[in-house]
């Protein structure tokens, strides 16, 4: 008898759970709450409560010769680096090349998952899911495979902000961001320095008064383009690369650092951290020095406090009248 598979979520790890499943001659079944393939690379106009979102700006950091699927590369005219429209139209033509759409059921929630009475000597699962017009239905599956993602709720830890309540400003978390339309003359502080926080500020800082990027511990930041103008990711990823980093981290981590310093001084532009380059995950922006060195985003240290439309850092410096503030 053919063991049929529960797979939750019809995005990237979805699509190639479903094909993965049909390759070992499973009968897979995907259940995609909302009306349309991709996750987190399908673009919502409106923010859409529990699922990840993105922004129009947002291109791939990773280039499609190592992010493409081993068996599916992607069109050899894409670009190395993907627009997130590019990424959905690689996931479609998966999709389509392998068969999948006819295995996923589109507008189907899942509503619970437990063992069946009889788990101890079948091993099978009971799913429950529920239609777009309401109607439920229980399905007996011999597997479940669980591909929902994550980043799908905000984190806004305002209670790290003393004197948020009085902010006279607009603030919101990078999963509401979609383009910098509406603030356009603004003075905009972006707090947080990780990919999305690096790509917002350069994003609103074509159109804004001013950007100024808040960090509690900077960032090393590196580009997309390498040696020869090959993507970068190609780069430093072989075998003799990886035991050397692991016998002499010190030393490429030296090594790293310097060859980033020479492109642009981190602590010139104010953006050096207290880590070193292999301990956490560097941050891809092609733009960010560039708008740094023309003034369009100024670096500043951890916001200390809010009072009225007062945005007070920890090194004493105040930013005043109607600054809105971005949380990322």
């Amino acid at each position: 008898m053919v063991k049929k598979v529960a797979v939750i979520g019809a995005g990237p790890s979805g699509l190639t759970s479903i094909k993965a499943c049909l390759d070992e001659g499973l009968e897979p079944t995907c259940f995609e709450s909302s009306h349309d393939i991709g996750g987190l690379w399908r673009f919502k106009e409106e923010p859409e409560p529990g699922r990840a979102n993105i922004y129009q700006s947002v291109v791939i950091n990773s280039s499609k010769e190592m992010m493409a699927f081993s068996d599916f590369p992607p069109p050899a005219h894409f670009p190395n680096n993907m627009h997130h429209s590019e990424v959905m139209l690689y996931l479609r033509l998966y999709a389509q090349t392998f068969r999948l759409l006819q295995h996923i059921r589109l507008q189907t929630a899942v509503v619970s998952v437990r063992p069946t009475p009889d788990f101890a000597t079948t091993g099978q699962w009971e799913v429950c899911t529920e239609r777009r017009d309401g109607q439920r239905q229980s399905h007996i599956f011999d597997a479940v495979m669980v591909c929902t993602g994550h980043y799908t709720t905000p984190h806004l830890p305002l209670k790290e902000f003393p004197g948020i309540e009085s902010f006279e400003g607009k603030y919101f978390h990078s999963w509401e961001y979609r383009s910098f339309e509406g603030l356009q003359g603004k003075r905009v502080v972006v707090i947080g320095i990780g990919n999305s926080g690096g790509d917002i500020a350069v994003d609103v800082s074509r159109v804004a008064e001013k950007v100024f990027f808040s960090s509690r511990s900077g960032a090393w930041v590196v580009g997309r383009v390498g040696p020869g103008g090959l993507p970068q990711d190609l780069f430093g990823n072989s075998r003799m690369d990886v035991m050397k980093r692991r016998l002499f981290p010190w030393w490429i981590n030296w090594m790293t650092e310097k060859k980033l310093n020479r492109t642009f001084d981190h602590t010139l532009y104010g953006l050096k951290p207290k880590h070193s380059f292999f301990s956490q995950v560097a941050v891809v922006n092609d733009d960010l020095p560039a708008r740094i060195i023309a003034g369009r985003v100024q670096m500043k240290p951890n916001v200390k406090s809010f009072s009225g439309s007062a945005v007070l850092f920890d090194d004493g410096s105040v930013i005043d009248k109607g600054s809105m503030c971005l949380s990322v």
